[in-house]
């Protein structure tokens, strides 16, 4: 089904696959370029670094690119998008930066604070923000309910051999030529000052498609089964994933969408597929001819891996909880049900250990069957035209029941729902039994269609995280989400709720042909590209607030460890929730007291009263508090001078933590983090870039260490760190520290990697903000 290969490959006339080095290579690389019995002359001729820029990525990186150096990218994208969790910081943090006009297209969109109020504030103060912005500044504007995020720039923003770069992590268009990328808002803040996007150039993995899937296989299924396969050891991690091969022919434009937006769940940078004349279609059919061409490698491209998908061997896949990359076939997981839960469960509890639930998967099976309580399919991966529309043939003149299984869809735009509702689509699934809405994103991460505690979920969204379908773990609250694709989520409906595959099931395999009327988009959406209206006053609701003074890094840093995380991998959901805690996404303090909430429900208060320390010693004030806190270094370090060593030296909270970062592009993850006073994370090393971005932004450092110190940082002993400026300034890549405790004094090397010059600036002003004003 899916195979591997962990080595650099070459590619030729896109369809040949020579994983092989030396002459033998040479010899078939040359056979399928030129006549028989040339081959000899092949063996100078194909240079490594040549065929490795013949790749789609490379040449549209390449094209972007502002360094002369192809090893330092520094990169500007051609549109920036942002929703309604995300773009009120963005907008904030640039303003306070000196913004005085956006100086390419950028979408807000606001497809996730769409209900009114959800945990006591008004979300509709962010969206009266984004349009007075928009008009400001000169932005578009996308009301809610109108799309999704990712749904709109594809219909509307895409173009062959174009960059988008994002405030979501799933901001993927490669199966429509776009190398796009889920950043954290500094990102995109940096964008819009007309700076640049700046890393080493990536590794590019191919992913090489052959096959066709079989009647009731869905994108979901093929992207759940590639996630499966590469994510537990980071084979495509922060690596471009490039789509080749006779199997992509086979795909439509909205199926190759549904596996491409997924590829964030492998950790991958981003994503670009070949493109062809179904993608020219698509965009005739969009009204957008002019941003269709032809993309395909160079004759001889070079690869560092290859992922080779037989599109063929692909079944029904489930994702149970609580990650994406868990995955079984649902054949496998019927054949042993109580077995594979079991071991589900298990791993779940570890996961939420700090909770006060006892989760539990195996009482949803009856007679051997598992039953789930509710379906949903929604959002960028789940409400395309294709997937609602398979749906409907297969509900149409049945029923899904009157029991406790429901069926939520939601479409993932105007122009989608108003073609399903015009060729009947709509009317089949209503009558079946399901419940239709409008384009929100709210199931992806928790804020719509919560289910009844110990509830299961099967979505064909994004995510399955913790918490993911809006369960409150620490008030003893839990659900969760298995991911399916929405043809399987059908098949179960049409069974009142008992797991089924949609191959288990007859329905009609003839797609209805799809029509964009974008009029729904003309009458809504504001288009201010190039016409600032700088006179407009930002109108800003009583939770916008701005970001609070941060200081710059001090000489030395006395940290102490406010949270040690041991868990595997640790998703932005755990280090900032999701869900409810959103609707105070646009003010820094109040968010912030959601901080590890659901991880280390202690941590606030842990970081607070550190907090407190340090705004006594930045007034000058050497409490007795504050005194007490030195004391361990005074004392070994022999600090002559008390009230210099307390002057240069800030105080603030650290966390421990594996492998932080996996999942959403939430600069909020970190910036809660900074405004409680944290100065670093630690970790073995980080789940994805962004991530690590967000925290350089934000002026946090992030130290790595080596594995064999992953157990020794105990909340509450105090980490030392001499000297911190000096070598953030001076380039260093390795620190010595000193962890503090009741057993005494233990140094500790920490390591400063792959930091630019700019990365160790903004670290050394306190965050991007100060960097830029001052």
């Amino acid at each position: 089904m899916i195979k591997l290969i962990r080595h650099g490959v070459y590619l030729v006339n896109g369809r040949t696959i020579v994983d092989k080095d030396g002459q033998a290579a040479m010899d078939r690389i040359a056979s399928c370029l030129q006549p028989a019995g040339c081959g000899g002359a092949m063996q100078n001729a194909v240079d490594k670094a040549q065929a490795r820029s013949q790749t789609l990525a490379y040449q549209i990186l390449a094209a972007h690119n502002t360094a002369a150096d192809d090893h330092g990218l520094k990169l500007k994208f051609d549109c920036l998008a942002s929703h309604d969790i995300t773009y009120v910081g963005i907008i904030q943090t640039a303003r306070a930066s000196g913004l005085q006009e956006f100086p390419l297209p950028y979408v807000l969109t606001n497809c996730h604070n769409s209900l009114c109020a959800v945990g006591g504030t008004i979300n509709e103060d962010d969206h009266v923000f984004g349009l007075t912005a928009a008009r400001k500044y000169g932005g578009i504007y996308v009301p809610a309910h109108q799309a999704v995020i990712h749904q709109y720039m594809r219909e509307m923003m895409t173009g062959c051999g174009k960059m988008i770069l994002g405030s979501d992590s799933h901001t993927r268009y490669g199966a429509l030529g776009t190398l796009a990328v889920g950043e954290g808002g500094g990102e995109l803040a940096k964008q819009l000052l007309s700076k640049t996007y700046d890393l080493a150039y990536p590794d590019v993995v191919a992913v090489y498609l052959e096959g066709s899937p079989r009647h009731g296989v869905g994108p979901q299924d093929v992207a759940l089964s590639i996630i499966g396969a590469v994510f537990a050891d980071g084979f495509v991690k922060n690596k471009i994933l490039e789509f080749v091969g006779p199997g992509i022919a086979a795909l439509s434009a909205d199926f190759r969408n549904g596996i491409d937006v997924m590829t964030t769940e492998t950790t991958c940078l981003s994503s670009i597929w070949e493109t062809d004349e179904t993608i020219r279609q698509y965009y005739e059919i969009h009204g957008r001819p002019e941003a269709y061409r032809r993309l395909t490698p160079g004759a001889v491209a070079y690869y560092d891996g290859l992922v080779k998908v037989d599109l063929s061997l692909i079944e029904p896949m489930i994702a149970l909880p609580f990650h994406p990359s868990n995955v079984w076939t649902i054949a496998e997981l019927k054949r042993n049900p109580a077995d594979i839960l079991r071991q589900v469960e298990i791993g779940a509890r570890a996961q939420l250990e700090n909770s006060r639930v006892n989760f539990t998967l195996t009482d949803k099976l009856v007679n051997g069957q598992l039953h789930v309580d509710q379906g949903v399919v929604a959002g960028c991966a789940g409400g395309t035209f294709e997937n609602i529309a398979a749906m409907a043939r297969l509900l149409a003149g049945k029923e899904t029941g009157s029991g406790e299984f429901s069926l939520s869809v939601y479409p993932a735009s105007q122009p989608v729902n108003l073609e399903l509702v015009s060729n009947g689509s709509i009317a089949s699934l209503m009558q079946a039994g399901a419940s239709i809405r409008t384009a929100f994103c709210g199931p992806c991460f928790g804020a719509g269609d919560v289910p009844s505690h110990n509830g299961l979920s099967i979505r064909h969204t994004t995510r399955n995280f913790p918490s993911r379908e809006g369960s409150k773990p620490t008030e003893g609250q839990i659900a969760s989400v298995a991911l399916m694709d929405a043809r399987s989520i059908a098949a179960t409906a049409l069974r009142g709720g008992i797991l089924t595959a949609a191959t288990e099931v007859d329905f009609p395999a003839a797609p209805a042909p799809y029509r964009f009327d974008s009029r729904s988009y003309r009458s809504r959406v504001y288009q201010g590209f190039g016409k600032p209206e700088q006179e407009t006053k930002l109108v800003l609701g009583p939770n916008i607030a701005d970001w609070p003074a941060i200081r710059p890094l001090p000489a030395n840093l006395l940290l102490k460890i406010a949270a040690v995380l041991q868990d595997e991998v640790t998703t932005t959901d755990e280090l900032i929730p999701s869900g409810e805690t959103s609707s105070f996404r646009s003010n820094p303090l109040r968010l912030a007291e959601f901080t590890l909430g659901r991880k280390d429900p202690q941590y606030v208060g842990r970081a607070k009263a550190i907090q407190e320390l340090e705004r006594q010693r930045q007034a000058g004030l050497i409490t007795p508090e504050v005194k007490k806190f030195f004391e361990p270094v005074a004392a070994e370090s022999n600090a002559e001078d008390e009230t210099g060593l307390v002057a240069h030296t800030g105080i603030g909270s650290v966390i421990f933590a594996r492998k932080p970062g996996d999942g959403s592009a939430r600069e909020q993850a970190a910036s809660c983090q900074r405004v409680l006073g944290g100065d670093a994370n630690i970790a073995l090393e980080y789940a994805t870039k962004r991530y690590r971005s967000n925290l350089i932004n934000w002026g946090m450092i992030p130290f790595t260490v080596d594995a064999g110190l992953k157990e020794a940082f105990a909340v509450d002993d105090l980490l030392y760190i001499p000297a911190i400026r000096e070598a953030i300034a001076g380039g260093a890549e390795r620190v010595q520290a000193h962890i503090i405790n009741s057993s005494g004094r233990k140094p500790v090397e920490l390591q400063l990697h792959n930091l630019s010059q700019e990365d160790r600036a903004i670290i050394l002003a306190g965050c991007l903000v100060n960097y830029y004003a001052g």
